[in-house]
């Protein structure tokens, strides 16, 4: 279960973050600052690839998931590296689950290139096809955007994830809907392991709030392929909600007209992170004005968004899972660092401890924490986007899950953060 509380605008997090980019641009000279770039290590180049989607029904979210990689690496390398080499990034396709082929292929060509870690990927589904490969291959694998249960505490232990569990997104939107009055609720939902895991959470919250769930309970899913929605609409309007819950992937930009069209209201429809998305390009000003939804992670500071959009080589339109992705490249070269060794296991190993399980000195960015490590000391890696060491699950222990409110113009507005630990 998770314990809530409220967080208003302006969230005590963005002070983090800001001290995290201050200790990532601090001069001087570069062998001071970093104890890591003198090291001489037989351990050899830290590679880390990433499964991210780069195709697919979820590649608006690939963008700011690559570019939170990569700034992690470029970050660490103008400081010397990790055993005095750069970090290598190997870029791969994940796709969806409707091209499984794509996911596998790429970890097949992830696994040969003998990277230590696998980041990624953003769909649970995609990373339950493959997890079993990759932690057969001693390789860890960590989501900066999974949330199905499924995968905690995943057998292997080379599983980790810097997204909060559904239990934590779940919790938090279904206290959002119980909080607006809503006491009868619709879902439109897929039939994948993401949706159902999130509907399932949803679903004890608003009942145990008293509510009624009238349509989305198990076997009411539709399958991921759909792409004529106006009979499925039809159904749930037909069980009169009084608001309609929609978890879904790129097939919302069929969802929407279906209901707009049946002219149910926008300032009653909620969204999830696969479907809180910008919208200005596919709809008529006005169509999903006050319509809510929620993303795990904090609101990232203007500083470290405009050095997302630096690494992307031009603004993102969305900043999703940015700040999960570069806390996992980050969490991971300082797990290798305290190991003294660039392989998967060490990294496994490592990691927990890095993040601030065993507790430890707290430290933001490459710079700060790499000194710790060198000089013996234990950490707590204050993470950008706000999640908590992790669990012995291999969770974070804590996170935040940002409420978005789509204005005018159909682009979410983060409006506050909530605060969950699960």
């Amino acid at each position: 279960m998770a314990r809530w509380n409220s967080i208003a605008r302006g969230v005590a997090f963005a002070a983090t973050a800001s001290l995290a980019l201050a200790a990532c641009s601090s001069g001087g000279d570069t062998a001071e600052t970093s104890a890591t770039s003198a090291m001489t290590s037989e351990a050899g180049a830290l590679k880390i690839g990433t499964l991210l989607p780069l195709t697919g029904s979820l590649a608006f979210l690939g963008p700011p998931e690559v570019a939170g990689v990569q700034l992690a690496a470029d970050e660490i390398n103008e400081a010397g590296g990790v055993f005095g080499a750069d970090v290598v990034i190997n870029n791969q396709d994940s796709s969806d689950t409707d091209n499984p082929q794509i996911a596998s292929q790429s970890v097949s060509a992830l696994i040969a290139d003998n990277v230590a870690a696998i980041i990624g990927a953003a769909s649970s589904s995609v990373s339950l096809n493959v997890v079993d490969d990759i932690t057969a291959a001693k390789i860890v694998e960590i989501s900066p955007a999974n949330t199905s249960t499924a995968l905690s505490g995943y057998p292997g232990g080379f599983y980790f994830r810097t997204a909060p569990p559904d239990t934590v997104q779940g919790s938090a939107l279904g206290n959002l809907i119980v909080d607006d009055g809503i006491k009868k609720l619709g879902i439109l939902l897929f039939a994948d392991d993401y949706a159902t895991s999130l509907r399932d959470v949803v679903e004890g919250v608003v009942e145990t709030a008293g509510g009624e769930i009238t349509y989305g309970k198990a076997g009411q899913e539709f399958q991921t392929d759909a792409s004529n929605f106006e009979s499925i609409v039809q159904d749930v309007i037909a069980t009169n909600p009084d608001g309609i819950l929609v978890i879904a992937f790129d097939q919302t930009k069929n969802i929407i007209p279906a209901l707009v069209g049946a002219g149910y209201p926008a300032d009653k429809l909620y969204f999830t992170d696969g479907n809180t998305a910008d919208y200005s390009a596919a709809f008529d000003a006005g169509v999903l004005t006050g319509a809510k939804g929620t993303i795990p992670g904090a609101n990232a500071s203007d500083d470290f968004k405009a050095r997302l959009d630096d690494t992307n080589g031009g603004k993102l339109d969305s900043y999703a899972y940015g700040a999960e992705s570069y806390d996992a490249a980050m969490l991971v070269a300082l797990a290798a660092l305290k190991g003294g060794a660039s392989d998967g296991q060490t990294v496994r190993d490592n990691l927990a401890a890095v993040s601030g399980a065993d507790g430890g000195t707290e430290c933001t960015g490459w710079v700060a924490c790499s000194d710790l490590i060198t000089a013996g000391e234990d950490i707590m890696y204050m993470a950008v986007s706000g999640v908590g060491p992790f669990n012995s699950d291999n969770d974070p222990s804590s996170a935040y899950v940002g409420v978005y409110v789509f204005d005018d113009a159909n682009v979410p507005q983060w409006t506050e953060a909530v605060f969950g630990e699960v």
